[in-house]
Formats: structure tokens, sequence, C-alpha cells
């Protein structure tokens, strides 16, 4: 069997263990917010403080998430100071059947 330049560039190429660190908290974080978000919409404040990081960190993953599809923002808060944010609703590809909820059979 012939090598192919991937297999060639998978053993020649490795990531960096701060790479890999850095990968894993990012994951790590983005489990975090997306959790807090199950319950309800919530302001960056709100989310900060459930989770016990900084805002300023929770703004960055935030808007990652945000940036990449998993979060949406949502309506502003009373005071005209915060956005509230949820999770996006998960389309099922097209072509998909979902038997929840369905009336007919």
């Amino acid at each position: 069997m012939a090598t192919k330049t991937i297999d060639i560039i998978k053993e020649t190429r490795t990531v960096s263990e701060a790479l890999k660190a850095k990968r894993k908290e990012f994951a790590d974080i983005k489990k975090l917010i997306l959790k807090s978000l199950e319950s309800e919409p919530k302001t960056i404040p709100q989310i900060s403080e459930e989770i016990n990081l900084p805002s300023d960190i929770v703004m960055y993953y935030l808007m990652t998430l945000r940036k990449y599809g998993d979060v949406e923002t949502g309506e502003i808060d009373d005071m005209d100071e915060y956005f509230y944010y949820k999770r996006k609703s998960k389309k099922k590809p097209a072509g998909s059947k979902s038997t929840a909820g369905s009336d007919t059979e």
C-alpha cells in the first residue's frame, strides 16, 4: 500500500502540549457556558456569576460561540445594559424525519 501524504504529515508534525491544553480549556469553558444557557437566556454577568469566571473571559468565549452558531443574541435587558444570550436551537438536516410531536403517521 502506498503511503499517503497526509499519513506522512501526521507522523512528522505533532501538536504542542500548550495547544492541547488551550483546546481542552476552550472545550471545558464552552460546556460550562452552554450548560448555563440550557435553562433560560442569560446576560454575560449572570453567566459569569454562575460559572465563576470573570466577565471578560465569558464575553470572549461567548462571542466565539456566537460566531460559530452555538449561541444567539436575544433581547436586551430592562436597563438597556446587556443582551440576553441563548443556546441556538439545533436544526435537523434537510430530509430527516422527526417523530416527536408528529400527529401524522
